[in-house]
């Protein structure tokens, strides 16, 4: 089994905002309308670029993620839940292409990959209790056993805080999502999704966050079995930009990694071919991703046996 960590360093701090719930901690599902109490909570944004970088930023990959060795495939359903928020409650906040990531990345799914439980939510449809409830509802209505997959994704602001979500964290971080009056942000932390995806049957779930401080999730969520992408350190920022309409890391990711077959290099079908959308493993993508961003510093925490085709 491999392991590669990646890990950058960038600080910002946003202003002050705190939550307040009665919400239960370690192994008890998250409370769809209230987050766990927090302090000290910093919004850490998501970063609007208007033009291309010259040249790469951050330190590249010691090696490939990928082993060019294609681990157990999927034999059962694909399911997915795709978040993308642009267009926060308010004006300060709106970002530009992450409702743009999510479309990219449910094409990805649909089309590449032959998803057919696909939840996408958008702007004002992705609330704190509408993402939750999807997760949920992957166990609840669609029964995920342990021959399927799940995918979670996520592009958006991020946030840290110290929360009283059940782990042993000093600082936790978040996912900023719109509250379920669509009136102000909201937050699901880390140790709330942990919670949420905590009783699937499958070990196989593949977790892509495009946001700021996105490697803090890793702690929380690894596990055998699962793959966790995240654009950036727990400690870094990642950015969206005009000259690509995405966000950097989904950019290379998805529309040119899977969606252009760019990241396939390794022949998994021995037809000896590459450069096949349908080849892509998320190793493969997160190799071609992290030797194309210019701005941000991704990190993987791949605890999956070999190279994974969704």
């Amino acid at each position: 089994m491999k392991l590669r960590i990646l890990v950058a360093v960038a600080v910002f701090s946003a202003g002050l905002i705190a939550s307040e719930s009665d919400n239960p901690g370690r192994g008890k599902k998250p409370d769809k309308d209230k987050p766990v109490p927090a302090t000290d909570v910093v919004l850490v944004k998501k970063l609007t670029s208007k033009g291309r970088p010259a040249s790469p930023g951050g330190k590249p990959a010691k090696g490939p993620t990928a082993t060019g060795v294609l681990g157990q495939q999927v034999t059962g359903n694909r399911y997915a839940v795709v978040v993308g928020i642009s267009d926060y409650p308010g004006t300060v906040n709106d970002l530009q292409y992450c409702d743009d990531d999510a479309d990219a990345m449910s094409t990805a799914l649909t089309e590449v990959y032959g998803f057919t439980g696909v939840t996408v939510l958008k702007d004002s449809s992705a609330t704190r209790g509408e993402i939750l409830a999807a997760i949920e509802g992957l166990v609840s209505k669609s029964h995920v056993g342990s021959d399927d997959e799940v995918v979670f994704f996520f592009s958006g602001h991020g946030a840290n805080g110290v929360a009283s979500d059940g782990d042993d964290e000093r600082i936790d971080e978040a996912i900023v999502v719109c509250n379920n009056e669509n009136t102000g942000l909201t937050y699901i932390w880390d140790g709330e999704l942990r919670d949420a995806f905590s009783d699937f049957a499958t070990s196989r779930i593949i977790f892509i966050f495009d946001s700021c401080l996105a490697g803090g999730m890793q702690q929380d969520l690894q596990g055998p079995g699962r793959v966790i992408a995240m654009a950036a350190g727990e400690r870094g920022y990642s950015y969206e930009t005009d000259a690509l309409q995405n966000g950097e890391f989904t950019y290379y990711f998805v529309e040119k990694g899977i969606l252009g077959g760019k990241a396939n290099v390794h022949d998994y079908d021995g037809d000896g071919e590459t450069q096949q959308a349908a080849q892509v493993t998320v190793e493969e993508a997160f190799d071609y991703c992290t030797s194309n961003c210019r701005l941000d510093r991704p990190c993987v925490g791949d605890y999956f046996n070999q190279d994974l085709l969704p």
